[in-house]
């Protein structure tokens, strides 16, 4: 069972539309129908799962999805994107309260900019759509072992592997100064630490 889509609740489907066609998301689907109803999906680069609203589609109120995961490699350039798309983003901070990333902008479990040393999973910021459905952004860079299967390494997208890659060259750089030479097998060491990194095993040395 693949968790394919989520539906989200709007009062003007064609204001929602406009939003997320500007935040860069794919136009799946705008489907019409004689008896009103209407639907319309969107995908996120590189989301295996999309978002669906419309018309005669949810009972749910409009703005009443609150704190769905968007998940970023690089937290403070996914900020930096919205904003140029004209997105309104929270300041990115951490939680130091478990769950502070879920409650109100001014609880003070929350502590202003990244998580020390971008510890991964622990790093957030916010924007919402004119509805006021509730985008939480979430950084994550090392997955908790178990949570990629154990023969697949994948990337959804190119941002995500040049960030990959660019943590591998620091994390190399500092393993050829150890070795006090240069790695000519550094193909084979960056491949290992990026699939180390995603299945959070255990980093070569």
């Amino acid at each position: 069972m693949n968790l394919e889509v989520v539906v989200i609740s709007v009062s003007d489907v064609d204001r929602a539309k406009q939003f997320y066609a500007k935040l860069g998301w794919r136009l799946d689907a705008d489907f019409k129908f004689d008896n009103g109803f209407r639907v319309v999906q969107f995908t996120s680069p590189g989301s295996g799962c999309s978002v669906q609203f419309g018309t005669k589609i949810t009972s749910a109120a409009p703005g009443s999805m609150q704190g769905t995961y968007l998940i970023v490699s690089d937290i403070a350039a996914a900020c930096k994107e919205l904003v140029a798309r004209g997105v309104e983003v929270s300041d990115v901070f951490h939680a130091v309260t478990p769950g502070a990333q879920f409650q109100p902008v001014d609880d003070n479990g929350r502590v202003s900019g990244p998580a020390p040393d971008h510890a991964s999973y622990s790093s957030f910021a916010t924007f919402s759509d004119p509805d006021g459905n509730g985008w939480l952004l979430q950084e994550i860079t090392t997955r908790l072992p178990g949570r990629i299967e154990a023969d697949a390494t994948t990337y959804p997208s190119p941002n995500n592997l040049a960030d990959a890659l660019r943590r591998a060259e620091a994390a190399h750089s500092q393993h050829e100064a150890m070795m006090g030479q240069s790695d000519k097998t550094w193909p084979e060491w960056y491949a290992n630490f990026m699939s180390s990194e995603q299945h959070g095993t255990e980093f070569p040395k």
